[in-house]
This record gives C-alpha cells, sequence and structure tokens, in this order.
C-alpha cells in the first residue's frame, strides 16, 4: 500500500479528534445542537493549528444524514464523500491561486443555485487574505445576504490584511497555537498506533520544533521515523532537523562571560563542522538569552517559554548576568539577526556579533554604572554596599588630613596663597585629586622593591593565583584577569590594571576577600591586595629610574609657572584671579 503523510492520515475527522481548539470546538458544536449555525465563519490563526480541518468537520456536521448533530457520524455517504472531496456541493478553494475578480463573479453565480446531494452548499476559502481589492468587493454583498443554503467558510494566517466589511460580515474564531503538553501528548498517541517507538524527551523537543503547529510536528515526526526505522531517539532528531543542545547555547554564554574570544570561535567553528547555520545558531542564541532574561527579571518564567529544557541550569546562568548585561546582548544580536539575512558571509557576521558581545562586557558595565557591577553578584550586592560607602567614606577622610597637612607645610600654599589668606586652597587643589589615578600608600617602597626576590616567586605563581579566583568565583576572576603584579613588599602584593571599572569592582571588600583567600593559598603566605592603575604605575617607575625627585606632593597647577618668572602669567592672575587661571606647557 502507498504510504500516506502522517498530517494526512492524522487529519482530524470530527471534532473530538482536534488537539488544542476547545474553545472553539465547544461553540460550534453548541450551534449546531441549537440549529444557531451562522452564514458565514473567519477561522484565523497560525500555520498548521486545524483551519482547514474544522472547516471540513463543520461542513460534514451540518451536512450529515443522522444529523445534524454535533459530531458527523463519518459514515453516511454524504461524510465519506466529503472527506475524500467528492462531492460538488462542498467546494475549498485556494485563494492564492483563484485570487482575481472573475473567480469570484463566478463563485457568486453559483451560490443561487440550490445544492443537489446535501443539504447546504459549503464554500471553503483558503488563504483568503490573497484575494485582491476587486474580489474582495466582488464578495461583499454575497458574503452579507446569501442564499439560506450557502455557507462561506474563510481560512486565513494573517487576518490583519482582510478588508474590515469583510471581517464584519463573519464570525469570527482565533485558533491558538497547540501547548507543549497537548502536542506531545497526540504525538505520543500516534506513535503508539503507528507501532513507533519515541522517547518521551525527542517527542518534546519535536513539539518545540514545530512552534505550536501540529502539522509541522507530524510531518517531522514522519521523517525522523522513516530515518530511524521506527526508533526515535533525543539524539536521532537533533541530528536530522539541524537542532543545537542547550548545553552548547550554555558554553557559548560562558564564554562570554568570561570574555573568551579564543573559546567562542573555537565553538562555533565546531557548530559550522557540524553543518549548522549561521542564521539559525544566532536566532537559537538570541531566543536562548531572551529565556535567560525572563527567567531572571519574572518568578517562574520557564513556565512562560516552551523551550526550557532544565530550568535549573538557565538559573545558574541567569544569575551570573547582569540584567542591564542582558538587555544588550538581546538587542545586538536583534540587530545583528538583521543584518544577516543581507549578508553573503553569515558566519562572519554571526562570528562579529559573538566577538561584539565578548568585547563589549565592560563597556556594559561602566554604561550601567554601580548597580550593573552590582549586579554581577546579585546575592551579595545588597550586603556590599553598607560596607563599600564606610571605605570610601574613610578614604575621603584621609585625603582631606593629607590636604589639610600639606596645605600647613607649605607644599600647597605656596607664597601666594599666604599673601592672600582670604582664598581658600582646597578648591585649587581639589581638581588635581582623582579617584581614578588614587595612589597606594608607600609607592616610593613598591618602586624599590619591583625587582626583589619576592616578586620573582609572586610573578611565578600568578597563572596559579589567577585560576584559583576563577575556581572559586568566576565573576570575580573576570574583573580581577585585567590586573598584572608589578611589585611586592613585605605582606603586600601590588596590582597595577588597565580599566578603571575593573580595578573598582575588584576594591569591592567582598571581592578582596575572594582574592587574598586564594593568594594565601596559592603563595604560601598572607598577602594583602593593593591596586593601583598601571600608567600611574609606569608613570612613576620612569621618574624613579631616571632619578627625578621620589617625593610626591600636591602643588599649585601655576607655581612650576611661577618658577619661569613670566610677567604676563602674573598679570592675567592679578585680572582674573588664580582660580580662573589654568596654566598648560
Amino acid at each position: 500500500m502507498e504510504h500516506i503523510a502522517l498530517y494526512r492520515a492524522w487529519r482530524p475527522q470530527s471534532f473530538q479528534d482536534m488537539v488544542g481548539q476547545q474553545h472553539i470546538i465547544q461553540t460550534l458544536q453548541n450551534a449546531i445542537r441549537e440549529q444557531r449555525v451562522s452564514h458565514a465563519y473567519l477561522f484565523s490563526g497560525p500555520r498548521g493549528t486545524g483551519k482547514t480541518s474544522a472547516a471540513k468537520v463543520l461542513a460534514k456536521a451540518v451536512n450529515c444524514e443522522r444529523g445534524p448533530g454535533p459530531e458527523p457520524c463519518n459514515e453516511c455517504p454524504s461524510c465519506l464523500r466529503i472527506t475524500t472531496g467528492n462531492i460538488m456541493d462542498v467546494q475549498e478553494i485556494d485563494a492564492a491561486s483563484n485570487r482575481g475578480v472573475e473567480e469570484i463573479r463566478d463563485l457568486r453565480d453559483k451560490v443561487k443555485y440550490a445544492p443537489t446531494e446535501v443539504r447546504r452548499k459549503v464554500y471553503i476559502i483558503d488563504e483568503v487574505h490573497m484575494l485582491t481589492t476587486e474580489a474582495f468587493n466582488a464578495l461583499l454583498k454575497t458574503l452579507e445576504e446569501p442564499p439560506q443554503h450557502v455557507m462561506f467558510i474563510l481560512a486565513t494566517t494573517e487576518p490583519h490584511k482582510l478588508p474590515a466589511t469583510i471581517i464584519s460580515r463573519c464570525q469570527r474564531f482565533d485558533f491558538r497555537r497547540v501547548s507543549l503538553e497537548e502536542q506531545t501528548g497526540r504525538l505520543t498517541e500516534i506513535c503508539r498506533k503507528e507501532g513507533i517507538t519515541a522517547d518521551a524527551d525527542a517527542l518534546q523537543y519535536i513539539a518545540r520544533l514545530s512552534d505550536g503547529g501540529m502539522r509541522d510536528a507530524l510531518s517531522i515526526l514522519d521523517q525522523i521515523s522513516s530515518f530511524t526505522d521506527g526508533k526515535v531517539t533525543y539524539q536521532q532528531v537533533l541530528g536530522m532537523t539541524g537542532g543545537i543542545p542547550s548545553e552548547q547555547f550554555a558554553r557559548l554564554a560562558a564564554a562570554i562571560l568570561e570574555g573568551d574570544m579564543g573559546q567562542l570561535l573555537e565553538l562555533v567553528e565546531q557548530l559550522m563542522h557540524e553543518g549548522k547555520s549561521a542564521d539559525k545558531c544566532l536566532e537559537n542564541l538570541l531566543y536562548y538569552f531572551r529565556d535567560l532574561l525572563m527567567i531572571k527579571m519574572v518568578p517562574g518564567a520557564d513556565q512562560l517559554t516552551d523551550r526550557v529544557l532544565n530550568p535549573a541550569d538557565f538559573r545558574d546562568m541567569a544569575a551570573a548576568y547582569s540584567r542591564e548585561r542582558l538587555f544588550v546582548i538581546v538587542e545586538t544580536l536583534s540587530r545583528y539577526l538583521g543584518e544577516m539575512k543581507y549578508a553573503s558571509h553569515p558566519q562572519t557576521i554571526f562570528e562579529v556579533a559573538l566577538m561584539k558581545l565578548c568585547s563589549s562586557g565592560s563597556d556594559t558595565a561602566g554604561a550601567a554604572g554601580n548597580a550593573s557591577a552590582g549586579a554581577v553578584m546579585p546575592a551579595a550586592a545588597g550586603a556590599e554596599q553598607p560596607a563599600e560607602l564606610e571605605l570610601l567614606k574613610r578614604q575621603i577622610a584621609a585625603l582631606e588630613k593629607k590636604l589639610e597637612q600639606a596645605i600647613q607645610a607649605g607644599g600647597v600654599g605656596g607664597g601666594r596663597e599666604q599673601a592672600a589668606p582670604q582664598r581658600p586652597a582646597a578648591p585649587v587643589s581639589a581638581p588635581r585629586v582623582s579617584a581614578a589615578s588614587k595612589l597606594p600608600p608607600q609607592l616610593d617602597k613598591f618602586i624599590a622593591s619591583k625587582d626583589s626576590a619576592d616578586f620573582g616567586e609572586v610573578y611565578k605563581q600568578w597563572s596559579h593565583v589567577l585560576q584559583g579566583v576563577k575556581e572559586e568565583k568566576v565573576t570575580v576572576h573576570a574583573w580581577f584577569v585585567d590586573g598584572e603584579p608589578v611589585s611586592v613588599m613585605d605582606d603586600a602584593v601590588l596590582v597595577a590594571f588597565k580599566n578603571t571599572i575593573h580595578r573598582d569592582t575588584t576594591e569591592k571588600p567582598a571581592n578582596r576577600q575572594v582574592i587574598e583567600h586564594v593568594m594565601n593559598a596559592k603563595l604560601g603566605k598572607p598577602y594583602r591586595l593593593v591596586t593601583m592603575m598601571m600608567k600611574d604605575w609606569s608613570e612613576a617607575a620612569t621618574k624613579s629610574a631616571s632619578g627625578a625627585t621620589e617625593e610626591l606632593r600636591l602643588e599649585h597647577e601655576h607655581e612650576a609657572a611661577e618658577a619661569k618668572s613670566e610677567p604676563w602669567i602674573d598679570e592675567a592672575i592679578q585680572l582674573f584671579g588664580e582660580d580662573l587661571v589654568v596654566i598648560k606647557e
């Protein structure tokens, strides 16, 4: 016997066979039972959800020789002939190929004649949105007031393209996507009756791929069961459909979080070798981060998406990302997915998108401010804020004390400050002190110890320190890896950072505690962490090597210029005041 595709063999022949449209089935059955059947219906919804099947079942129900009743008998000659399409009074018209005004005028002329084989003529117009404007206009009057023996059933996937005058003349029913549980149950029943052995997770994945369309799910099952000789497994479904396990997306997300471009490109190359398409990979990665965002922001959001297989794995990954970072990632992937449609090299676009996400991690954190940096560690953010605030207060108090001592010693005041005591010294020197360029105490001693034996030992073991921090807490490692050890003095390790955000985040008490704990374990003795900016270290080390004075003190911005005894500088200061004059070399 010739093989019949599963979606054709298992097409619903009665209302009870339909899956996932109970609200529509009950309404139609009540209308038939109470003899309140309308002259025109509009069935709209996604593909493969049963619109045309419901139209044929309705046509059989109103014309059944044992009815009309809420269910067709599917045994009488009328039901059997309507099922096979061999009855002239029930016509299924494809509006995509019969979309002109002449075809609709011909239909309008035929509806006048009474049916010859059944009670009511039924016209099922599929994809009705494809009709031209003139064809819609020709259909309007007939659709509003057809003869008593005629019923119209319009089916479409795009109801927004229909004129409002057409919609207002019909009873509209919106078919919804079939839920994951209903699809899986239907597939399980069909496999049992067809003698197909299928794993539960394989059928669940097939249901996810169909995106709520029962016809698509049956087509996929038919294809895979033919390939596997009636035994369907999860891995076979992945291989046949080009699907990607969620574990691979988790590895991509982890590489983006850690900023590991090498690992990212290796994973992309692996996906391409497996025959995956770049646009499908990018689209599924976008869905993955969308699900991460929903799980992070909405409690119980794993029930809102049919793509989440293991909610626990998603929650762990969602906790490692901040909300701001996830928003940026979703927006970036969406933009690149749009560009990929017109790209001649989709793989390159995919790689560029991932590298963009990988390299923009610190920029995202900077744009989001302290809220983003704290969101990387959501569990500890609330506990860190009071301790961080106290640390900042102590640092400000120490700076104010040092500034006052410098003014009293004459390091800042100079001759002009003493001559004009009414002018406060703090505003003049304040711009020269910034948190970003904060220098550690005893910097000269660190410079003197930069080539010591202790530093050499620490430098050799530094890779083990970084690995230990990564194992202890990967989010701390992402910030700390930007730093480089430059000197060791007694019980302190001086680490210089290239990026201010990385240094500030590393200085947080909770992060510092993790790093110092790992250093104690890996270096064999208790060390405390001291940080500064790499550019400040380079400048200080260069000055020390060139024999410049090691004394670091605050001074007037115009003090060096005064030594040159330029008269026009003195005159400018007298005219405009010291606060408004800035001297540049």
